[in-house]
C-alpha cells in the first residue's frame, strides 16, 4: 500500500496553546512573530498550568529569554535560522541543562551543583533554533511507569488530573499534552516515551538506539535506553528527530511531494499483541488496521522471552553506579524505587549475560521479520490511564504492578534497537490511547509517513487537552 505524505492548510496562532513546532518556526523565520513573544507565551502557559499538572520541576526563564533575543537579532539581520527557530522545548530531568540541577527525579541530587554544560541533545536542538525552557518530572532515575515521584510530587494527566500520565517520561508527555511546550525530550528504556505518549494522547518516538547521543545524561551508558522526542504532530516529531539524531546512520529518506514514495508493506502483530487488550486498546488498534487496510497478521518472534530479556537487562543496568548510594544513603531513595534498586544491584551477572545473549538472538529474528514487512502495527498500552495511586492492573489472568503492566506491549520491542513511534488515536470525548508503529533500524522515515497518513485520515491526532485550550 502506498502511503503519501499529505500537506493540508492550517490557521494557527503561533502564540496559542495549539501551536505546533512547525507553525512557530515558520512564523519566527518569516518575522511574523518574535521568538521572545513565543517564549513569553510559553512561560505564561507554564505559570498557569504547571501548579496543577506538575510537569516542570525547574524553569530556565532568563536563559530562554536571552536565547530568544539572540534569535530575534539574527532574524532582523537576515541571518539563516534553523528548522526549529524560536520553538520552546524542555527535557526530562536526567538531561543536563547548564544552570539547572540535574536531579534524575531523585532527592539524592536535589541539592547538587547545577550542570555546567548542556547535554548534547540540548545543544543540537538549540543549534536548530529551539529554546530550552527547563526540566521535566520523571520517575526516580527512570525506574517506574507512572511518574508518582516522592521528591517532586506526582505529575498529573492533563486529560484527567486524577489519572497518571504514565512514565517514566510523564512530565515530558504531560507538558506537550496541555500545551506548555510543543516538543519535549524523554528517554525510553522499556517504554518510557511510548507509554506516557499513549496515555497523554501525544506522539512519542523511541528512535533507533545509538542515533541520539546520551552525552550529558544522568545514568548514560545503557545498552537499552535512548533519548527521543514527544510532540503533537508527526511533522513535529520528524523535525525534532532530524535535529537531535547524529549524522552517521540517520535516514533522511522521507517522502516528498515531488518524489512519490515507494509502497510500504504493512502488517499487524497477532498472538501476544492481541491478548490483554481492554475495550479501548482493542478499539484503537482496530481503527488503525481498518483505516490503513491492513490484512496481514504477522507473528512477532517470542515476545514473552523478548520482554523477559529486556526487563532483566534494564533492571541490571538501572542499578549500575548506585551501589555506594544504596549502602550510604538508602533512606533518600524514593520509597517506590528503593527496594527495586536494591534487588537490581544483587542480580547475578550470569542472568544479565544470558539475557543479552537472548536479546542478540531476538534481534536476528526481528530483522528477518522485517525482510517480509516494513512497518508493524502494535498496541501501545493495554488500557487508558489508570488513577494515580492504583497499585495493580489486571493483565490476562494476573494482577500486575501498574508500571510493568502498562508497559506490557512496549517491553518486547525495547531490546531490538529498532525505532517505534506511538501515534495517539483520535476518539472524541474519550480518554487518550495510542498504537505503536515499528520499523527496522534507521527507518524512522517510514514511521513518519504512516503516522502522517493516519493524521490525514483523521484517525490519529493529538489536540491539547480540552481543559487547557
Amino acid at each position: 500500500m502506498t502511503i503519501p505524505v499529505r500537506a493540508y492548510a492550517r490557521t494557527i496562532d503561533p502564540l496559542g496553546v495549539d501551536a505546533t513546532a512547525t507553525d512557530i518556526a515558520a512564523t519566527v523565520r518569516a518575522g511574523t512573530v518574535s521568538a521572545r513573544a513565543v517564549v513569553e507565551a510559553a512561560l505564561s502557559r507554564i505559570e498557569r498550568s504547571n501548579p496543577e499538572i506538575n510537569a516542570f520541576t525547574a524553569i530556565a526563564a532568563e536563559r530562554a529569554r536571552e536565547r530568544a533575543q539572540r534569535i530575534d537579532a539574527a532574524q532582523r539581520a537576515n541571518k539563516p535560522l534553523g528548522e526549529l527557530a524560536g520553538v520552546p522545548f524542555a527535557v526530562k530531568a536526567m538531561v543536563d541543562v547548564a544552570g539547572l540541577t540535574t536531579t534524575g527525579g531523585s532527592a539524592l541530587y536535589r541539592n547538587a551543583e547545577p550542570a555546567k554544560y548542556d547535554a548534547k541533545v540540548v545543544r543540537r536542538l538549540e543549534a536548530a533554533g529551539a529554546v530550552c525552557l527547563g526540566a521535566l518530572n520523571m520517575d526516580e532515575f527512570g525506574m517506574g511507569g507512572t511518574t508518582e515521584n516522592a521528591c517532586f510530587g506526582p505529575t498529573r494527566n492533563p486529560h484527567d488530573p486524577a489519572r497518571t500520565p504514565g512514565g517514566s517520561s510523564g512530565g515530558s508527555a504531560a507538558a506537550v499534552a496541555c500545551g506548555m511546550v510543543p516538543i519535549t525530550i524523554g528517554s525510553d528504556g522499556l517504554g518510557s516515551i511510548r507509554l506516557p505518549a499513549s496515555l497523554c494522547g501525544v506522539f512519542g518516538l523511541r528512535p533507533t538506539r545509538g542515533l541520539v547521543s546520551d552525552e550529558g545524561v544522568l545514568g548514560a551508558g545503557s545498552t537499552l535506553a535512548t533519548l527521543g522526542p514527544l510532540a503533537r504532530s508527526s511533522s513535529d516529531i520528524a523535525l525534532c528527530h532530524r535535529a537531535v539524531a547524529t549524522e552517521s546512520g540517520r535516514s533522511d529518506r522521507a517522502a516528498s511531494d515531488d518524489a512519490p514514495a515507494p509502497p510500504i508493506r504493512l502488517a499487524s502483530a497477532g498472538g501476544y499483541f492481541r491478548e490483554a487488550l481492554d475495550e479501548d486498546a482493542g478499539e484503537a488498534l482496530q481503527l488503525v488496521i481498518d483505516a490503513l487496510g491492513i490484512t496481514r497478521v504477522i507473528d512477532y518472534p517470542q515476545p514473552r522471552l523478548a520482554r523477559a530479556a529486556a526487563t532483566l537487562v534494564n533492571a541490571t543496568e538501572s542499578a549500575s553506579g548506585k551501589l555506594d548510594l544504596l549502602r550510604t544513603r538508602l533512606e533518600q531513595f524514593d520509597p517506590a524505587t528503593r527496594e527495586r534498586f536494591l534487588a537490581h544491584a544483587l542480580l547475578p551477572a550470569q542472568w544479565y549475560l544470558a539475557a543479552q545473549r537472548l536479546r542478540r538472538w531476538h534481534i536476528e529474528q526481528v530483522l528477518r521479520m522485517f525482510d517480509e514487512v516494513d512497518v508493524i502495527v502494535l498496541p501501545a498500552t493495554p488500557c487508558v490511564a489508570p488513577s494515580i495511586g492504583a497499585r495493580s492492573l489486571r493483565i490476562g489472568d494476573a494482577d500486575l504492578p501498574t508500571g510493568p503492566a502498562l508497559g506490557w506491549f512496549t517491553q518486547p520491542v525495547a531490546g531490538t534497537d529498532c525505532p517505534a513511534l506511538t501515534a495517539p488515536i483520535a476518539r472524541a470525548g474519550r480518554l487518550p490511547i495510542g498504537v505503536q508503529l515499528m520499523a527496522r533500524k534507521h527507518r524512522e522515515d517510514l514511521l513518519f509517513r504512516v503516522a502522517a497518513r493516519l493524521e490525514a485520515l483523521g484517525v490519529a491526532g493529538a489536540p491539547v487537552a480540552t481543559r487547557f485550550r
